[in-house]
């Protein structure tokens, strides 16, 4: 969480030359919104992928005037995605929310990106951070839990590379522990800090220990007995 201090930091600061990642997480409801994905080739079928295996129930239109058979097995396993095979039109864009470009033409995608802002709607762009609204970034999905990776766009194998870590060290039963944990938040009374505190308690066994280890407090007090221990035993081999 960020503190009021950071807030504060960060305002002051904000006419200075900016650094670090300045994208701002978020998770779409796109099984709400309208997505037109332009490109259906091997690019478009990633970014497909990507977007039903993270919202299954996403309204999808597909406009490409190439088609892969890869993208149409995977389309008729869901209803709601259409694929228009034609010619792209900025009028295409008309009924969209959300747009997709994938095309590996970068003259057409940049008249896809104008067209998008012409009508203010957020654009990723495949392979060109300097054109996208937003990034489709690396995944990590356990049941209910989603954890979103970005690299800013600098290195989609980092990303990559964090989401097998995290798939890894994260347990198959979390999600078990997520519905508890719901089922234990309808049922508690009270005010929001009073309900806080007891989800606080009962999650506090999913963080590390705020208290210092034995090691933490006695740092300084271990590192110099070592040396001096070492010291007694170099001054004994020398002088025995």
């Amino acid at each position: 969480m960020i503190s009021p201090e950071e807030l504060n930091n960060n305002a002051v600061n904000s006419t200075k030359e900016p650094d670090g990642n300045l994208l701002f997480p978020v998770f779409l409801k796109l099984n709400q919104l309208h997505t037109v994905l332009i490109g259906a080739g091997n690019v478009g079928l990633e970014k497909l992928t990507a977007l039903l295996g993270n919202s299954p129930q996403a309204r999808i239109t597909i406009v490409a005037d190439r088609v892969l058979t890869e993208v149409e097995q995977l389309v008729a396993n869901y209803p709601q995605v259409s694929i228009r095979q034609k010619t792209f039109l900025e009028s295409d864009l008309n009924e969209a929310d959300v747009v997709v470009a994938a095309t590996g033409d970068n003259e057409l995608n940049v008249k896809i990106r104008q067209a998008a802002r012409q009508r203010k709607l957020l654009i990723n762009v495949a392979d060109k951070p300097e054109l996208c609204d937003f990034y489709l970034g690396s995944i990590v999905k356990k049941g209910d839990l989603k954890i979103g990776i970005s690299t800013n766009g600098k290195s989609p194998t980092v990303a990559k590379r964090l989401k097998e870590v995290l798939n890894e060290a994260l347990p198959n039963d979390i999600n078990t522990t997520l519905q508890q944990i719901s089922a234990l938040r309808n049922t508690l009374s009270g005010d929001f800090a009073s309900k806080v505190k007891a989800l606080n308690k009962a999650t506090e066994v999913l963080a590390p220990s705020a208290k210092p280890s034995f090691y933490q407090k006695n740092k300084t007090w271990l590192i110099i007995a070592g040396l001096v221990l070492i010291i007694i035993l170099i001054a004994v081999v020398i002088y025995r």
